[in-house]
């Protein structure tokens, strides 16, 4: 087994390199097979968008199930489920007084999230539409924030059967961060710009490269997450993963 990683550490690797995910990462051992057809290449990658292609090498996503019958229905009542949830939080103050957390405010970021470390702790064991591990909000020329969307989560040792009970594996692809170099002392202004170095959009992918820079590597990274975005037209575009784009309508 990988060694675990500490809560405060997690959180405080997060805030810096993503500021997107507050749960305590858990990096374990999977036997390669049961990787099969998760891994993100450029290929599947570069039409998500920069920040999603940058992020090759460094997510594995649920693969597609066949649908089954109730699916789709399943699939859609959770979306309603988070459309309802959202109507208190589009004041974005409200979510500040239910124990949300603006997630690294000094970074300049497409989509930003407000984070709710008490629903993503019950999120890693049990799925509850109604309390969302995040907020996602897009900052508008009108107004502080513009409430786009909620991400869901689940504990990184949920199986693919457990997350597809959450949400149908048939009409979603949950996705997992991977290969994660946390940079050392000094260096946490290269989790960002052109070309990145340590964490989800680093160019580090591997222990042997981490190590050479002195960072902690982590195969695994942070839990098992889902986006959505209840206001979309097309529902195709309700589960997406790309932030380079406004899902505010």
């Amino acid at each position: 087994m990988f060694r675990k990683i500490s809560v405060n550490y997690a959180a405080n690797v997060l805030r810096l390199a993503f500021g997107a995910l507050f749960l305590v990462a858990r990096a374990l051992a999977w036997q390669s097979d049961s990787m099969a057809g998760m891994d993100m290449g450029k290929n599947e990658m570069k039409d998500m968008g920069p920040s999603m292609a940058a992020m090759a090498g460094h997510m594995i996503m649920t693969p597609l199930r066949p649908e089954q019958p109730g699916d789709m229905e399943r699939a859609k009542a959770v979306v309603e489920q988070a459309r309802a949830t959202m109507e208190r939080y589009q004041n974005y103050k409200n979510a500040l007084a239910d124990g949300y957390v603006w997630a690294n405010p000094e970074a300049k970021q497409t989509q930003f999230h407000f984070m709710n470390d008490a629903n993503g702790s019950a999120a890693e064991t049990r799925f509850d539409p109604t309390k969302p591990t995040a907020l996602l909000y897009r900052k508008t020329p009108h107004q502080k924030f513009t409430l786009e969307g909620v991400m869901y989560t689940a504990g990184q040792h949920t199986s693919v059967e457990e997350l597809d009970k959450r949400i149908p594996t048939s009409i979603v692809r949950w996705h997992e961060h991977t290969n994660f170099c946390a940079a050392p002392e000094g260096k946490t202004d290269q989790y960002f710009g052109a070309h990145p170095k340590f964490g989800m959009f680093g160019s580090i992918k591997t222990q042997e490269a981490c190590d050479k820079e002195h960072g902690h590597f982590y195969p695994f990274m942070f839990s098992w997450m889902i986006h959505v975005f209840p206001y979309e037209k097309d529902f195709k575009d309700v589960f997406s993963m790309n932030d380079d784009v406004a899902h505010v309508h």
